[in-house]
C-alpha cells in the first residue's frame, strides 16, 4: 500500500480505535458491554510490516455502527488455526506466498472446502503482479478480490473491506434465515409453518 513511513510510523501508536483482539478471546463476545460486536478481521501475511500498515489505513473504518477488530497470523498454518479457533471472521486478507509460493492460496482452498466456511469474504494479496496469475487465480479459486499490493491504496483497501463487509453481513443474515426455516420445518414434522395472517 502506498503510505509514507511517517504514517507507518505512527500506526504502532495508534489507540484504541485499532483493536487487537488475543486469540484466546476470540472464540467469544468481543466489544464493551452493551456496545456492538466489532467486525472481526484477519491478517495474514509474513511481513510485520503490512500487518501495522494494514491496520493504521483500516483506522477509521466502521460499518453498520461496528468497529473493526484484528487477528493476525504470519503463515498459511497459523492462518488456519486461527479461522478454525474464530468461525466468524468476516474478511481474511491473505498474502499468497508465505512458508511456500502458494501458501495463501492453498489458505484459501481449505477455508473453502475443509473449513466450509462459505461466508467469509477472502481478499487476497500479492507483492508479485502478473496478469496471467491472476487471470488463473480467481478462475481456479474462491475468492472475492485479488489486489498486487502496490496498487492497493489505503482508500481501495477500505472501499474493498466496506464492500466485503456488506456482502458478508448479507451471506449471514440469508444463512440465518435458512437455520431459522429448518427449525419451523422440523418443528412442524417437515410442514412449511402457516404465513402470518393478512399474507397473500
Amino acid at each position: 500500500m502506498n503510505m509514507d513511513s511517517d504514517s507507518a510510523a505512527k500506526a504502532a501508536d495508534e489507540p484504541d480505535w485499532l483493536m487487537d483482539e488475543p486469540l484466546e478471546h476470540a472464540g467469544g463476545a468481543s466489544g464493551q458491554a452493551g456496545a456492538p460486536a466489532p467486525w472481526r478481521v484477519l491478517i495474514v501475511d509474513d511481513d510485520v510490516d503490512v500487518h501495522v500498515v494494514t491496520k493504521f489505513a483500516l483506522s477509521q473504518a466502521s460499518f453498520q455502527g461496528r468497529r473493526l477488530s484484528f487477528l493476525h497470523a504470519y503463515s498459511g498454518a497459523e492462518a488456519l488455526s486461527v479461522l478454525r479457533a474464530t468461525p466468524d471472521i468476516a474478511v481474511v486478507l491473505l498474502d499468497v506466498i508465505m512458508e511456500t509460493q502458494d501458501a495463501g492460496l492453498q489458505v484459501a482452498r481449505q477455508i473453502r472446502e475443509e473449513l466450509h466456511n462459505s461466508a467469509v469474504r477472502i481478499i487476497l494479496r500479492t507483492g508479485q503482479p502478473g496478469q496471467a496469475l491472476e487471470h488463473r487465480i480467481i478462475i481456479d479459486y474462491d475468492i472475492n478480490d485479488f489486489w498486487c499490493k502496490t496498487d492497493l491504496t489505503t482508500r481501495k483497501l477500505f472501499t474493498t473491506v466496506i464492500a466485503s463487509l456488506r456482502t458478508y453481513a448479507s451471506l449471514r443474515e440469508a444463512q440465518q434465515q435458512l437455520a431459522d426455516l429448518a427449525a419451523a420445518l422440523a418443528r412442524n414434522g417437515g410442514t412449511p409453518p402457516a404465513p402470518p395472517a393478512g399474507t397473500p
